[in-house]
């Protein structure tokens, strides 16, 4: 019997279907459409001379790129720019900060006292952001605060201090505000990643000596690098974004443009000047600098996906 010679051996060709893709293509139009369409429409108004006449049907000029111009050569511009950076960035790290330590301790506890943690951190994560906000705004009334009150009640002359009023203590009550309403989602995650980390393991380096610092560092912290990694970085952008809680505090009496930030400042352009078009580009602004500031972590996942 003759035997095939090794050439004809072939691996047999793969037949090209079409039904995953024709399955998945209504899907991706959908969200192409939902994506794509306010982000282009955005970029065709700002390079539009948009204003409150073309809300009354004035057909709107095209001007190209002289918004962008006028819009970044305003000193105001590069001045809420940065500050919304530095909110951010010290925001990010100290809710990752807060919600790592509380994902430990949660770890850390017996049953009844984890599950009334995690009670309260969903409560806490759920309530309404409108809702929480007259909460705080009571808090930090500068007449009837409770803030003010303990403050008083302990010598201190804070009575009819108003917290708001100056951009340092604003941002202060802005970032424990923003803090306390992010902190549960980074809790709950960080603790998903703590529980596929092997006990064996950690008793093993206990075992043989380990202190719980290194084991933290160097047992724990790498297995929940990955968690650690996108929760950070939805936690910039999130915190870049950020635009309720600043503009409910700005209502309560402080100075918009010594408070603002992009969420704002884009409003302001917008809805307080009728200038839609130098919102638009702002808003593209936005977007690129979100981009870029999760560049870093997204380059990351591109070399291990081209490892793996």
């Amino acid at each position: 019997m003759a035997r095939t010679a090794p050439s004809e051996l072939t691996a047999p060709r793969r037949r090209f279907r079409i039904t995953p893709y024709a399955l998945l293509l209504p899907a991706t139009l959908i969200v192409l459409l939902a994506l794509g369409y306010p982000i282009f429409w955005q970029l065709i108004t700002s390079m539009q001379s948009f204003g409150l006449a073309q809300q009354f049907g004035q057909p709107p000029e095209f001007v190209w790129f002289a918004n962008y111009v006028e819009l970044f050569t305003s000193p105001t511009t590069w001045l809420v720019v940065a500050r919304s950076v530095a909110f951010c960035l010290v925001t990010a790290a100290v809710t990752m900060a807060v919600g790592i330590g509380i994902a430990l301790l949660m770890q850390a506890t017996p049953p009844a006292i984890r599950i009334t943690m995690q009670i309260s951190l969903l409560l806490a994560w759920a309530t309404p952001v409108v809702a929480a906000m007259t909460i705080w705004n009571w808090i930090f009334d500068w007449r009837r605060g409770l803030v003010n009150w303990m403050l008083s009640g302990v010598g201190l002359p804070m009575q009819g201090h108003n917290w708001l009023q100056h951009p340092l203590s604003f941002f202060a009550v802005a970032l424990i505000v923003v803090v306390w309403m992010s902190v549960p989602f980074v809790a709950f995650s960080v603790y998903a990643g703590l529980t596929q980390v092997p006990g064996e393991v950690l008793e093993a380096a206990q075992m043989d000596g380990a202190s719980p610092w290194q084991r933290l560092r160097l047992i724990i912290l790498p297995v929940v690098k990955p968690v650690l990694g996108i929760v950070m970085l939805l936690q910039i952008i999130w915190d870049l974004r950020v635009f309720t809680q600043i503009k409910l505090l700005q209502d309560r009496g402080s100075i918009a443009s010594q408070t603002d930030v992009l969420g704002t400042y884009i409003y302001q352009l917008g809805v307080g000047s009728s200038d839609f078009a130098m919102a638009s580009a702002m808003s593209i602004f936005v977007l690129l600098l979100t981009i870029a500031l999760s560049w870093a972590y997204v380059r990351n996942l591109l070399k291990e996906d081209e490892v793996r």
